[in-house]
């Protein structure tokens, strides 16, 4: 974490409580919406919700992460193993949810149409941008990579929300059971992509 410079010292105390709190908002939703895409997913047989629930734990432990980092006196020293935390985390999403996709797609489970799913990937798309952008900017005035990349990791849920809603809608009207678990391949591209950034440490940079 590099402070910029000219940020007062009652300013970073500010910034760093704003990124505490919205650390716990990300995990508090987050913890609702695994549990709701995780047992919904397995009872449809959705690849792609399972992805996305696994994405939700990863985010809860990523914004873990920054919490544990944020915890020290002096959190510049936690960085770089938040950042590792959060790379292996979204790796490891990206192994499972490629392994499920090619399972379904070779027909060993069809998923079901889930009105469910629908609904909580509607709900992320409004209230994850507002999460991730907040967090960002906070991140970025405090200099913090590792604040930012769980800002990114917050931001990658809106666009697997958005993935997950086109794959689901197109299973549910017009019956197409492959299209779930091509969102679920697209979901595990885009942890691998994010992934990358966090290991690199590029994130506040962009």
């Amino acid at each position: 974490m590099t402070t910029p410079m000219g940020i007062s010292a009652q300013r970073r105390a500010v910034l760093t409580r704003r990124v505490r709190l919205l650390v716990a908002a990300t995990i508090t939703y987050n913890v609702v919406e695994a549990v709701i895409a995780l047992a919904e997913g397995v009872r449809v047989s959705s690849a792609a919700l399972v992805g996305f629930g696994l994405d939700s734990v990863v985010e809860v432990a990523s914004a873990a992460a920054v919490a544990w980092q944020f915890s020290a006196p002096d959190p510049e020293q936690r960085e770089k193993t938040a950042l590792r935390f959060i790379a292996f985390s979204f790796f490891g999403l990206a192994c499972y949810v490629a392994v499920d996709s090619v399972l379904a797609l070779a027909g060993v489970r069809e998923p079901q149409p889930s009105p469910i799913g629908i609904g909580l990937a509607v709900a992320s798309l409004v209230i994850m941008p507002v999460l991730s952008l907040t967090q960002r900017h906070a991140g970025r005035e405090l200099g913090s990579t590792s604040a930012v990349a769980d800002s990114k990791q917050t931001l990658l849920c809106t666009y697997l929300s958005a993935v997950l809603l086109i794959g689901l809608l197109l299973n549910g009207l017009l019956g197409w059971t492959w299209a779930d678990p091509l969102a679920a391949l697209g979901i595990a591209a885009l942890a691998v992509r994010e992934g990358l950034e966090a290991w690199r440490g590029d994130p506040c940079c962009r």
